[in-house]
């Protein structure tokens, strides 16, 4: 890491012996960052950016080991990995950043053990997400959280749960599917992890027909630039005249790349590095792949503009890009890019109909 404040975070966040600290540190990060949100290229921002959040992330892993053993429960029964999902597993996380994540368990030898296990691991989960949410990070919305059981579970019930979305993959299972396969392994045995991901594609070679569920569910949300070329800005409300970056240029870009990606049977799990990956297979040419790095690069850019908040302690962000931020450039650049990500959509949905 080339930033000097940014290396010297990294190694006070690995010396942190308690939350408070932790929290102190997260705060310093975040100025530092804003500072810097104009003066990196954007890829490099969220080298530094996504290396810190995952440093915090570690350290708090670490200390909530150290807090379940002060409490009696002693150390880990079995090896675990902890997962990160949604942008923290694509590595694109914001300067806000909430809680997506999983947690998966070896089995132990002795399955008349496997109970006391659980309850160490939900224990676990639930000190890690309380100290998490003391160092700013809040929690997932759609309790998508390594405190519910639904994701966190021994690598067994993990499979078995995989098995029963591939075979009735209705919206919402389908949904799951995706977020698994944005699985990032940040702390643990992340051989644990990959098995999963082994696990993940099997099934998929199993149940062809998913595919078409996915592609439903991939091309939800649109791309915000209307027939005639024009920004399709938010309407009415106290963000009137603001367009949802996050829901209409950045999140559309995500799952067509992921879907090329999932179909190909890549395990990248940021959306630049599938990118990549698919130029390394020959299912994107050198000019395409320039064309789609540099307009994702562009949505990073300007989510990381999309309006700050601190609320109840934690940072967060409405993913909109405010009205004043629309300059006439800016309109032009991003046109270009939603056209990018319009064209992406379609190619996407013309290649899934052609293995139906």
């Amino acid at each position: 890491m080339n930033d000097p404040v940014c290396a010297q975070l990294l190694t006070l966040i690995s010396q942190a012996d308690d939350y408070k600290t932790l929290r102190g540190l997260r705060d310093q990060f975040h100025e530092h960052m804003e500072s810097l949100l104009f003066e990196q290229p954007v890829e490099q921002f969220y080298n530094h950016l996504n290396g810190v959040h995952d440093a915090l992330i570690q350290r708090t892993i670490a200390l909530s080991e150290m807090q379940m053993a002060r409490m009696g429960n002693g150390s880990p029964p079995v090896p675990y990995a902890y997962l990160l999902f949604g942008s923290g597993g694509r590595e694109e996380q914001t300067l806000s950043s909430d809680q997506d994540s999983g947690l998966i368990y070896q089995d132990p030898r002795d399955s008349s053990q496997l109970e006391e296990v659980r309850r160490y691991f939900s224990d676990f989960a639930g000190v890690i997400t309380q100290a998490l949410v003391q160092i700013g990070y809040p929690p997932c919305e759609g309790n998508v959280i390594s405190a519910n059981a639904d994701w966190n579970m021994p690598l067994s019930e993990w499979k078995q749960k995989l098995n029963g979305w591939f075979e009735e993959p209705n919206w919402e299972r389908v949904r799951y599917l995706l977020i698994i396969a944005d699985a990032r392994c940040v702390c643990g045995s992340c051989e644990l992890t990959d098995e999963l991901k082994d696990h993940f594609y099997s099934d998929l070679l199993r149940n062809p027909a998913v595919a078409n569920h996915m592609l439903s569910n991939t091309m939800r949300h649109k791309v915000l630039i209307g027939v005639f070329g024009q920004l399709l800005k938010e309407q009415y409300g106290e963000d009137a005249g603001s367009l949802d970056v996050k829901y209409g240029a950045y999140i559309p870009m995500v799952n067509a790349i992921r879907l090329i990606a999932i179909q190909s049977e890549l395990r990248e799990t940021s959306t630049l590095d599938r990118i990549d990956a698919l130029h390394r297979l020959g299912k994107v040419t050198d000019s395409d792949k320039q064309v789609y790095r540099d307009t994702f690069k562009l949505f990073l850019r300007l989510r990381l503009m999309t309006t700050e908040r601190y609320v109840d302690s934690v940072y967060a962000n409405n993913g909109k890009l405010a009205k004043r931020r629309l300059t006439k450039d800016l309109i032009e650049e991003l046109k270009v890019g939603l056209r990018v990500g319009k064209k992406l959509q379609r190619r996407v949905h013309k290649e899934m109909d052609g293995r139906t």
